[in-house]
C-alpha cells in the first residue's frame, strides 16, 4: 500500500476531554516506528482507551512514522553500535542517500509545540512500532542495542528522566525458525522486562487476514488490530504511569 511509504508526522493539541488544559494533568504519548505504526489511526484506539482510563485528564500525542524505514534513522550511534557487532556499516548504508537520523529531530520539535499547550505533562510514554526492516536485512544484532540508546537518547533530549516506554512486538509475520526475526522479537521484551518503566505489546493477534479462505499472518495489520495497538498501548503506559506491573503477555 502506497501509504506505508510516506512520512506520517502528525501533532494533537486537543484535549480528548472537555476541560481546559489548566483544570487536568495532561498524559503524552509519543507514537513512533515505521508502517504498522504509521498505519495505526490513533482516533480508532488510543483516543478513546485514553479517555476511558484518563477521564479526568487530557490525553495527547505527536506522531512520527514512515513505512520500510531502519532504526538507524533515528539514532545517531547507530554505525558505531553496529561496527562493535561486526556489521559492515557502509554495505548497510549503501542505499541510505545521507539520510541520517531524519525521523528523531521531528519528536523533539513537536514534542517541544506540544508543551506550550502542557508545559508540566503528569506522563510522558513513548510508544514504538518498527524492527521489521532491520530483522529483514539480518541487522538484528545491533537492534536491541540501538533500541535501548534510542530510549536513553529521548530521556535525555526531552528532558523526560522519567519518561515510560512501550514496545509494539514484532508479530508472528516470520516463522520461528527466521532467527533474524526471532532475535529482534525476544530482545524487544528483555529489553521492555529489563527496565521498570518499560513494558512491551504482544502483535501476533493483530495480523492475522483471511486471502483465499486461508488464514495468514500478514505484514501489516488488520483495521480491528490497529485499533487494538493502540488500545494496548495506552492501558501498558496506564499500569506504568500508577507504578502497577504491566501485564507479562504483552495483552493487557
Amino acid at each position: 500500500m502506497k501509504y506505508f511509504s510516506l512520512l506520517f508526522s502528525v501533532l494533537v493539541l486537543a484535549p480528548l476531554c472537555a476541560q481546559t488544559p489548566a483544570e487536568k494533568p495532561a498524559h503524552i504519548f509519543i507514537l513512533s516506528g515505521q508502517s504498522n505504526m504509521a498505519g495505526m489511526d490513533p482516533k480508532l484506539g488510543l483516543e478513546p482507551e485514553g479517555a476511558l482510563l484518563f477521564p479526568n485528564a487530557n490525553v495527547a500525542y505527536i506522531k512520527v512514522a514512515a513505512g520500510g524505514q531502519p532504526i538507524r534513522y533515528w539514532v545517531a550511534e547507530w554505525d558505531e553500535i553496529a561496527k562493535k557487532h561486526g556489521v559492515d556499516v557502509e554495505k548497510a548504508r549503501a542505499a541510505d542517500k545521507n539520510k541520517g537520523t531524519i525521523y528523531y529531530k521531528p519528536i523533539l520539535n513537536q514534542f517541544e509545540m506540544l508543551l506550550k499547550k502542557y508545559p508540566n505533562p503528569a506522563s510522558v510514554t513513548f510508544c514504538w512500532m518498527q524492527g521489521e526492516s532491520d530483522a529483514k536485512k539480518n541487522l538484528q544484532e545491533p537492534y536491541n542495542e540501538a533500541l535501548k540508546q534510542l530510549i536513553t537518547n529521548l530521556r535525555r533530549d526531552l528532558k523526560q528522566p522519567e519518561m515510560k516506554f512501550v514496545i509494539g512486538r514484532i508479530s508472528d509475520h516470520k516463522k520461528a525458525s527466521d532467527a533474524p526475526w526471532e532475535a529482534v522479537r525476544q530482545g524487544q521484551v528483555n529489553l521492555a522486562k529489563s527496565d521498570p518503566l518499560g513494558a512491551w505489546v504482544d502483535c501476533d493477534d493483530l495480523n492475522n487476514k483471511v486471502k483465499n479462505n486461508v488464514t495468514t499472518d500478514d505484514l501489516h495489520y488488520t483495521k480491528e488490530g490497529y485499533e487494538l495497538l493502540g488500545r494496548r498501548y495506552v492501558r501498558q503506559a496506564k499500569l506504568l504511569i500508577e507504578g502497577k506491573k504491566p501485564a507479562e503477555n504483552g495483552r493487557p
